[in-house]
């Protein structure tokens, strides 16, 4: 039961903040504008299309992770859509403590991709 629950409490902050980026588009836009990437971040893109795109990742990744389908192809996507934005966003001396999450939950990701998606997981499916 180890490798569902691993990859569901994984999964769950993905989906969690996905839908935020969609719920809360003006708090997430107002934090990209203070940000010191702010340039960088508007030279690759639109803010919002960026955030939309972002926030589609997070929620499509976290339930695939999840459900334990597509799972290396899953982790990642969400690892490389996670480091831009904590560079973007959480590199500031005031945020010390999302940039550690995240760090964790990159080392995560990582430890999913490494070793598959374990039990109980779609991917194991065999087929006929």
């Amino acid at each position: 039961m180890a490798d569902p629950m691993f990859r569901l409490l994984t999964s769950l902050i993905f989906i969690v903040g996905g839908l935020g980026h969609f719920g809360r588009a003006d708090d997430m836009i107002a934090r990209i504008a203070e940000s010191p990437w702010r340039e960088t971040v508007e030279a690759i893109g639109d803010p919002l299309w960026l955030l939309w795109i972002s926030g589609a990742v997070f929620i499509v990744g976290g339930v695939t992770l999840a459900l334990g389908w597509m799972t290396r192809l899953s982790a990642l996507a969400l690892f490389v859509t996670l480091v831009p934005i904590t560079l973007a966003i959480h590199l500031a001396p005031d945020h010390t403590g999302p940039l550690l999450k995240n760090i964790a939950i990159l080392g995560a990701l990582g430890f999913i991709f490494v070793r598959g998606p374990g039990a109980c997981a779609i991917d194991n499916r065999r087929t006929s």
